[in-house]
């Protein structure tokens, strides 16, 4: 009899065999879910703590990572162990993070751990959406207060038609890669890339993939049904918490008034003194205290959003579809390739972009196999951003995720690589912040690449929209700002051009929205957008001709590839010899296609016929300028194409009988050759007779011209 209980559902998902199986694997978890589409499998594990954290937030901490041998094979650097997490599974973990946050119940606090591991890869499924799935099944079977499950799926866009998680193969041919999640009532999360579709279709895009995951919302029922563990018990609210609640009634109107100023740091402070006095009001009931935070974040959260739906106005004055003041800079910073200051209310991004060569190409080392990636953005967002002094290092989760959706929306309207043959590197530095500065940072990218002269076929805004919804109604806000975002219940973000979207990421808060909200948001995100595209337009409408003078510029030439070879020289001598003497960075593919760049025209012109000189095959009856390299009894050799040699004859000297070839040449003379033929053994047979060594006239064609 087998040590195991294992409990297994299989459906057929998309054409292919998705299979969840629990009770073999990691049975200490809470839960515990192998899932395995096609030949892609990942272990999702979930782990609460059984004792309650004194943090006033839901620490909730996701990890998704992938091992090397899921796609057999060893990882890279000197360590020969995975370690710091890949900018794919960085955003993998939100990915899962984002959908199953909102769905645990209120009140719960215990530290809980999700951990997704890829261990096996078939390079056609993405483990992505498998962790998702996972995620949602060891939480639904752990006994944790999770109120789903949650179901996921990634919609391509193929030749006018949704498909269901597209394979590696067809995600080259779509037109949208877009990642939706949500339960069985609506959707909670959306992520995506689109070329430029209508809202219509993005509309369309996650109606589709929220039918196609019910099926596996089922199946995860259907297992919870069969292996769940018993729920566990949420210790009811303090009796401390409705005191304080009755308490804080009294605060009410002032923090109405607070509410009503404009200025985001002066509201913050006025809110702080309010909180301040309340607190201590409370003497020293340290039970109270503990829970004043909360219950005055649920007061300010109340009067925020009953002033919205109420009155129609916001914090600041404005209704809910007014953008804030716009203000568009080009040109900001005078050594950048490219740059934008880009103001929106008090949101603001310093944008600069950057130009390279192949060489600054990043190499991404991914599960399904090596790329490089030629378009870079970076996003940064200091602590003096929202006026607060605090650590700064590496790029956290947020700033790799913000920074990718950038990314995203920017990314289908770059121009062909072959068109553009630049490495591209924009970083963006929030300097200021009070609501989306990711989407602040698109409209800055965009303004800084057509200042650097990136040839984007239309410019790109993005905005960010929320929600307020109560029982008695809703209401959709453009422009949020922090606290709208913080307080509200969706984070709605909408970038494109004025032909399409390019990027749509969602987030909601509470259990779903409906289609009819969904709707109402992309309509009015698609206004605000263009009024955005508008304001920019009066700093830049387009890209400019040509790229800044202290950029490369890059100069393609194309070789015979058997000549390659030839041009990098035993060891790289000869390549390495040419970049040191002209200073251009040169950069050779397999097909024969090289690229020189450098800001010096001259440099890239030297460079250019150095290579042309080492390829060049010689022609009978041109002209060349040559340096004699040696002298020998029976002639001399002259360096004249390139690294090339060829041989003048003694004969060939001169037009009288020469006795010693050092009466007519010295090593280093710089002598006009006419090339007259090949030896039996291909070597180049050259004349000094049949030339003028003045004019570089040749000689023999006037003889035969006079004869003829």
């Amino acid at each position: 009899m087998s040590m195991f209980n294992v409990f297994r559902k299989e459906i057929d998902w998309g054409g292919r065999k998705l299979v969840l199986e629990t009770g073999k694997v990691a049975r200490q978890a809470d839960g515990a879910v192998m899932v395995t589409y096609g030949d892609t499998t990942v272990l999702a594990t979930a782990v609460g703590s059984k004792t309650k954290s004194n943090f006033d937030f839901f620490p909730l901490t996701v990890n998704y990572q992938e091992k090397t041998f899921a796609a057999g094979k060893i990882p890279g650097g000197f360590f020969k162990r995975e370690g710091r997490p890949s900018e794919k599974e960085t955003l993998t973990s939100r990915l899962i993070d984002r959908p199953i946050r909102p769905l645990f119940a209120e009140g719960y606090r215990s530290e809980t751990q999700v951990v997704c591991t890829v261990l096996s890869h078939d390079m056609e499924n993405d483990p992505d959406i498998v962790a998702m799935i996972g995620a949602s099944a060891a939480l639904t079977i752990s006994g944790l207060p999770f109120l789903g499950p949650i179901g996921a799926a990634r919609v391509g866009y193929i030749d006018g038609q949704y498909v269901l998680n597209p394979t590696a193969d067809q995600m080259k041919e779509t037109n949208l890669d877009l990642v939706v999640a949500g339960t069985t009532q609506g959707v909670l999360m959306v992520e995506s890339q689109a070329d430029e579709l209508s809202e219509d279709v993005m509309l369309g895009a996650v109606n589709f993939g929220h039918e196609q995951f019910q099926p596996v919302i089922a199946a995860i029922i259907e297992m919870a049904r069969n292996c769940a563990r018993e729920p566990r018990e949420i210790a009811p609210a303090a009796p401390e918490v409705a005191i304080v609640k009755e308490k804080a009634e009294a605060i009410r109107a002032e923090v109405a008034e607070a509410y009503k100023i404009v200025n985001k740091t002066e509201r913050q402070d006025a809110l702080a003194a309010i909180r301040q006095k309340f607190v201590e009001s409370l003497g020293e009931n340290e039970a109270e205290i503990g829970v004043a935070g909360k219950v005055l974040k649920g007061l300010e959260s109340e009067v925020m959003r009953r002033s919205v739906l109420d009155t129609g106005k916001r914090i600041d004055g404005r209704d809910t579809k007014t953008v804030r003041a716009i203000e568009s800079e080009v040109g900001f910073l005078p050594r950048a390739h490219g740059s934008a200051l880009f103001t929106r209310g008090e949101t603001q991004a310093m944008v600069t972009v950057t130009l390279g060569t192949g060489q600054d190409e990043q190499i991404i080392d991914a599960l399904a196999g090596e790329y490089r990636e030629h378009f870079l953005l970076h996003y940064n967002f200091p602590p003096y951003s929202v006026g607060e002094a605090g650590r700064m290092g590496s790029p956290g989760r947020r700033e790799i995720g913000h920074g990718k959706l950038a990314w995203r929306a920017i990314k289908p309207l770059l121009p062909k690589k072959e068109d553009f043959p630049y490495t591209m590197r924009v970083v963006s530095e929030v300097t200021e912040s009070n609501g989306s500065s990711s989407m602040a940072t698109v409209c800055g990218t965009s303004l800084a690449m057509m200042d650097g002269g990136v040839p984007l076929p239309r410019p790109v805004a993005g905005i960010a929209m929320g929600l307020i919804k109560e029982d008695d109604g809703f209401a959709v806000l453009s422009d949020i700002l922090g606290d709208e975002d913080h307080l509200g219940d969706m984070d709605f973000k909408v970038a494109g051009t004025d032909q399409g979207v390019t990027s749509l990421q969602m987030d909601i808060k509470i259990t779903s929205i409906t289609k009819e909200i969904m709707e109402v948001a992309l309509r009015q995100a698609r206004d605000g957008r263009l009024h955005i595209l508008g304001e920019m337009a009066n700093a830049l409408t387009g890209a400019r001709e040509g790229v800044a003078a202290n950029a490369p510029r890059i100069t393609t030439i194309t070789i015979n590839p058997s000549k390659i070879r030839d041009v990098i020289g035993s060891g790289g001598k000869v390549i390495r010899e040419i970049t040191e003497q002209t200073g251009t960075k040169i950069d050779i593919d397999d097909d024969g296609t090289i690229k020189i760049a450098s800001a010096d025209p001259e440099a890239t012109d030297k460079a250019v016929a150095w290579i042309k000189g080492i390829v060049a095959e010689p022609e009978v009856g041109v002209i060349y300028t040559g340096k004699v390299v040696k002298i020998m009894d029976f002639g001399a050799f002259v360096n004249f194409l390139g690294s090339r040699d060829g041989l003048v004859h003694i004969s060939e000297l001169a037009q009288n009988r020469v006795k010693n070839v050092g009466d007519v040449v010295s090593v280093g003379d710089m002598v006009k050759v006419k090339c007259i033929g090949f030896d039996d053994r291909g070597k180049v047979k050259l004349s000094m007779k049949q030339v003028d060594q003045e004019t570089g006239r040749d000689l023999a064609a006037d003889e035969k011209q006079t004869a003829e």
